[in-house]
């Protein structure tokens, strides 16, 4: 029976969310029990605006359905990454532990660094072409693993970043996975898009305690936010590979790939790295804790959390779909008409920001 289960989601994979989501539902109370009476909490912080002590292992429910569905159901994509799986595994340890203690940021970048080892060098995910960029193609190997390593420490703290206000991480995630799965459906990627698929099921259970849940509300917490980065970089560069070497058909092969990415992961990257270069002009650590993140002034403007997430899923999905428009323009016209656009919203955002704050010093 789980045979013919696993024959019928590999062609079907979209159902593979149901799965997973079911999975969750089943899972997810007694992870939510277990983490009340291990402690694994956080409670209210000046970094935070919850009341009471919340679980903050959400992450764990997410793996778990992920990884069920997957082990009975998806043999091909284990036998295809199993050494993915190891690192998986070693990053859901980082997060949790970071959950746990808050460790050090040095420590957790050499953690993520080695978790990232098993996909890009053991599993051999990794980006080979610059497609054409710079004039650049195929890229030597040592380039290739620079770029990869590069790539996936980005991602995988952009995605952790942005987690900061309910609903927003799992929500951006749930629209990344919809993306590629419904990508790699079409090229014909179906082990890819069951994956994809898997995890956009296991984040609408988190989705739901997160942001409808009252006595049972839960964080998705490091050990989720870095599982949803380490995937989601998995996505990246198989669908920038698949694009580099026209292995798709033709009428969706986008000669744009990389930027059709940054377009899809907009929120999160230029968040990211515009905190970063923000912190590094003020003479701290780009790693430095503090709330000038996008929600964090979508939160001064006067938004809820709900609000927050509800506008910047929707943002994404605009420039999802100028991705798509411009997926076989040059690359540095697209990347340019996206970072140029994220740049106008975001200062239109700091001047709400400071029109706020002096009313509010008035």
């Amino acid at each position: 029976m789980i045979t013919t289960i696993s024959q019928f989601l590999f062609n079907n994979p979209y159902f593979s969310a149901i799965m997973s989501f079911i999975v969750g539902l089943i899972c997810m109370p007694a992870v939510v029990r277990i983490a009340k009476e291990r402690d694994f909490v956080v409670k209210p912080n000046k970094r935070t605006s919850h009341e009471g002590a919340i679980p903050n292992v959400g992450g764990i429910n997410v793996f778990i359905s992920f990884f069920l569905t997957v082990a009975l159901f998806s043999f091909r994509f284990i036998d295809q990454y199993q050494f993915l799986f190891v690192g998986v595994f070693f990053i859901l340890i980082v997060g949790f532990v970071d959950d746990l203690i808050d460790i050090k940021a040095y420590w957790k970048l050499i953690g993520e660094l080695l978790a990232g080892f098993f996909m890009i060098v053991l599993s051999d995910v990794r980006l080979t072409s610059f497609h054409g960029f710079l004039g650049i193609y195929e890229l030597p190997l040592w380039a290739s693993y620079a770029v990869s390593f590069f790539v996936y420490i980005v991602i995988v703290n952009a995605l952790n970043l942005i987690d900061g206000v309910d609903g927003l991480a799992s929500g951006l995630g749930m629209l990344y996975c919809l993306f590629f799965g419904v990508y790699f459906t079409l090229v014909g990627h179906n082990n890819l898009a069951l994956c994809a698929y898997t995890i956009l099921g296991a984040l609408a259970v988190f989705f739901i305690y997160n942001v409808f849940g009252k006595k049972n509300k839960i964080f998705m917490g490091d050990c989720g936010s870095l599982f949803l980065g380490y995937m989601i970089n998995l996505f990246v560069i198989q669908f920038c590979e698949l694009n580099a070497y026209h292995v798709v058909p033709e009428q969706y092969q986008m000669s744009a790939a990389p930027a059709v990415a940054i377009c899809v992961l907009m929120v999160p990257l230029f968040d990211t790295v515009r905190v970063m270069i923000t912190r590094m002009k003020k003479g701290i650590s780009p790693f430095f804790p503090d709330k000038n993140h996008i929600h964090h002034l979508l939160l001064k403007i006067g938004l809820k959390h709900r609000q927050v997430s509800l506008v910047l899923i929707t943002e994404n999905i605009l420039f999802i779909i100028l991705g798509l428009i411009g997926r076989n323009w040059s690359i540095i016209l697209l990347a340019a008409v996206s970072i140029s656009l994220m740049t106008v919203i975001t200062y239109i955002l700091w001047r709400l920001v400071d029109r706020k704050s002096g009313k509010a010093e008035a």
